[in-house]
């Protein structure tokens, strides 16, 4: 199973909007040279939903195929649409993912029953192993506690990105769930520290698109107990844990790649560039963490 920093991938596109293969190449190899654990193609950050189908596909086969086995690769699969939601699974196990990372259908505001059969049938039409995404801030459809232990029961359903930012839900889940198999993921960098230090798995970060090798301390650190190692390289993360969020991700993210010299300007609508008034705040924050200089 996968433990530690997990990226949650930005896309790289040119100004035009077009995805920028050399430089998504790239980007896998800057986080296979810092540490990163794991690498989720096409997730949120990756913004898939203004991908065509077969943009969506090449973005997950030009991922696995850079990796080339050294690190596990998991694919953003999500839908509001299950029968979708299955096809990007089962192209994903294709290509050789390793597993899938599967989001809380948006915009439908299914019921608890409803998400228990939407995730349900994803696992039944695949051997891909599935990790559930729940994200209700950005998707009006919240998994609760009492139907991921439902799931967690289902063949081929092995863990849940959490990107509530509740600690107290979190623990929750922790203590229930101990001594299982079931991997449990922050899905919010803010929190992910104290996550992991309640006995979480690991961070699927967008924080470790820009600071890959301190966000892999970071998770090493808080999951070997290591308090004060970890609260040392979390302050110093701590502004861009909250500034990457100061307007929709992957909008923050993907300026800050631009201000260190990694991606150019593309970014596809309904998403914008980032309003210039916070450009001084995510600086400041890259700064703070060392990654670029005054």
């Amino acid at each position: 199973m996968i433990t530690g920093s997990i990226v949650a991938l930005a896309t790289p596109m040119k100004a035009n909007g077009d995805i920028d293969w050399e430089v998504l190449r790239k980007l896998v190899n800057f986080h296979l040279d810092n540490g990163t654990d794991a690498i989720v193609a096409a997730g949120t950050t990756g913004e898939p939903t203004t991908m065509s189908f077969a943009e969506h596909f090449d973005v997950i086969r030009s991922v696995v195929e850079e990796v080339n086995g050294r690190i596990p690769v998991i694919a953003g699969t999500g839908s509001n649409n299950t029968t979708e939601a299955i096809e990007l699974t089962r192209y994903a196990r294709e290509v050789g993912a390793d597993y899938c990372l599967t989001v809380a259908p948006y915009y439908n505001k299914p019921t608890q029953e409803g998400l228990f059969q939407h995730f349900k049938a994803i696992a039944e039409a695949s051997d891909l192993p599935v990790i559930l995404y729940n994200v209700p801030g950005r998707t009006c459809s919240d998994i609760y506690n009492e139907t991921v232990l439902r799931l967690a029961e289902v063949d081929n359903i092995i863990g849940l990105k959490d990107a509530t930012g509740n600690l107290e839900r979190a623990e929750d889940l922790i203590s229930r769930l101990k001594g299982s198999d079931f991997m449990l993921y922050s899905g919010d960098d803010a929190t992910a520290c104290d996550f992991m230090l309640m006995g979480g798995h690991g961070d699927i970060s967008v924080t470790a698109n820009v600071a890959p090798k301190a966000m892999h301390e970071l998770c090493a650190a808080a999951m070997a107990g290591d308090h004060e190692k970890a609260h040392q390289i979390n302050t110093r993360l701590l502004p861009l844990h909250t500034n990457l969020g100061i307007e929709a991700n992957p909008i923050p993210v993907k300026w800050a790649l631009y201000r260190m010299g990694v991606i150019d300007t593309g970014i596809r609508l309904p998403l914008t560039w980032l309003s210039e008034k916070y450009h001084s705040t995510i600086s400041e924050a890259l700064q703070l963490a060392g990654l670029i200089e005054e």
